[in-house]
This record gives structure tokens, C-alpha cells and sequence, in this order.
């Protein structure tokens, strides 16, 4: 994920926009501790800048209270993050996967075929999360800024309001969707085989609002 930055905005600030671009890259919500570890800080200097993101609208807060000590702050991307102001995009993910996809095969078929391959491929690091959280934040981490949906027990949407590849969808639609679409099979392939990918809406990349809809276990989970 690629994160433009302008003069006020929060992650025009070197560390919050490396705290930003390794919470995008775990994928899953990291505590304090973790994060000042893999960046070699201080947790409470990183503490300071998490919280400044989360005033921001850029990351979530979970906060454990526990027994004895302070509480444990986990955090993740906000699925309504707009960093620099402009919703996140994925450009560099997309072009290795596009190049990846054009390079092995010509039709729209395979295209999503390897879409699916790389999707099972993504890492799901939080193996406390059930099957439903993992997907959502594997939509959110990608930039798709997810809602849930609930249609019935057994059915769950996402209505996706950021379309990331949106200058690369406007150039080539089809290809870009199919894509998406294998991703996301993909990803419950990883998840949760039981639960499949039943509906699959483009929209227009510039208002975004793709619908995504499963059914199957996944959907009784949603929180």
C-alpha cells in the first residue's frame, strides 16, 4: 500500500508513515510493544505516534485491561483511513500481481486462477481472530475500506468503499476485477474452505461500492 503524504497530513512524519506501512504489511492488529520492537524504537515514542494516528481517523485501538500493569493496546488500520487525506492505494501490490498474471497467462479465466493462487498465498497472522475477522481485516489492510452487510444466517456482504486499483481498473476492468474476484477466493480458500464466494458487483472505480457476498459459516460469525 502506498501512502501519499501532504505537509498536515499525520503521516507526513517519517515514523507514523512507517508505523502505517508495517500495519499494512502484518495485516493483522500488532501491539505497542511489537511494533517499537520491529522498528527499533521506544513503545512509548511509538505510542505517542499511534495515538496521534488514531486521532487522525488512521488506525483503531483495541485496549486490554488486565489484572496487574497497564493495559495492552493492540492496533490496526482503520477501514475508513484516508491517508494523505485520499482513500489508501495498492499500486505496488497490483503491479507485481498484474505483471505475475500477464506473464503466465493471456485470458480472464487464468488471470483469475492466479488471483486465486495469490490469495491463498496472503498471510492471516492473527490466529486468535475467527474466520470472519481475518477476512474483513484482510479487505481493510488492502485499502477495499470494508462494511459488513448481514443478508440472512448463512450470507454475509461487504460493501467495499475504496476501490485501490482504481487507475488501473479505469484502464482495464475485466482483467483487474477478475483479479480481485480470484483474490477473494483465495482468501477463503486460506480462511475457511466451507465458506464460499457466492457474489462478486463491480462498480465504478471512482465511487467504489463493489459488493462482495459469502455464504456459509463465515457469515454466523460476523461481529
Amino acid at each position: 500500500m502506498d501512502v501519499p503524504t501532504q505537509p498536515d497530513d499525520a503521516l507526513a512524519q517519517p515514523t507514523r508513515a512507517r508505523l502505517f506501512a508495517l500495519l499494512a504489511e502484518l495485516r493483522r492488529p500488532a501491539p505497542t510493544t511489537e511494533l517499537a520492537e520491529r522498528l527499533g524504537l521506544h513503545a512509548n515514542g511509538v505510542r505517542t505516534h499511534l495515538e496521534r494516528m488514531q486521532d487522525a481517523g488512521l488506525v483503531l485501538r483495541d485496549r486490554e485491561h488486565r489484572a496487574r500493569g497497564r493495559p495492552r493496546d493492540s492496533w490496526e488500520i482503520s477501514p475508513d483511513a484516508l491517508p494523505g487525506g485520499r482513500p489508501p492505494t495498492g499500486y505496488a501490490e497490483l503491479a507485481v500481481w498484474l505483471v505475475r498474471s500477464l506473464a503466465e497467462h493471456t485470458s480472464i479465466r487464468d488471470v483469475e486462477a492466479t488471483g486465486r493462487q495469490i490469495g491463498r498465498e496472503l498471510p492471516v497472522h492473527d490466529a486468535d481472530a475467527i474466520g470472519e475477522r481475518q477476512l474483513y481485516d484482510l479487505l481493510t489492510s488492502l485499502g477495499f475500506q470494508p462494511q459488513r452487510e448481514p443478508v440472512s444466517e448463512d450470507r454475509l456482504s461487504y460493501r467495499l468503499h475504496n476501490c485501490p486499483y482504481r487507475e488501473a481498473v479505469r484502464a482495464r476492468q475485466p482483467l483487474v476485477c477478475a483479479l480481485h474476484r480470484g483474490l477473494t477466493r483465495g482468501m477463503l480458500d486460506a480462511i475457511d474452505p466451507k465458506t464460499k464466494l457466492v457474489g462478486f458487483e463491480p462498480r465504478d472505480p471512482d465511487t467504489a461500492g463493489c459488493l462482495i457476498e459469502v455464504r456459509g459459516r463465515m457469515a454466523a460469525q460476523r461481529s
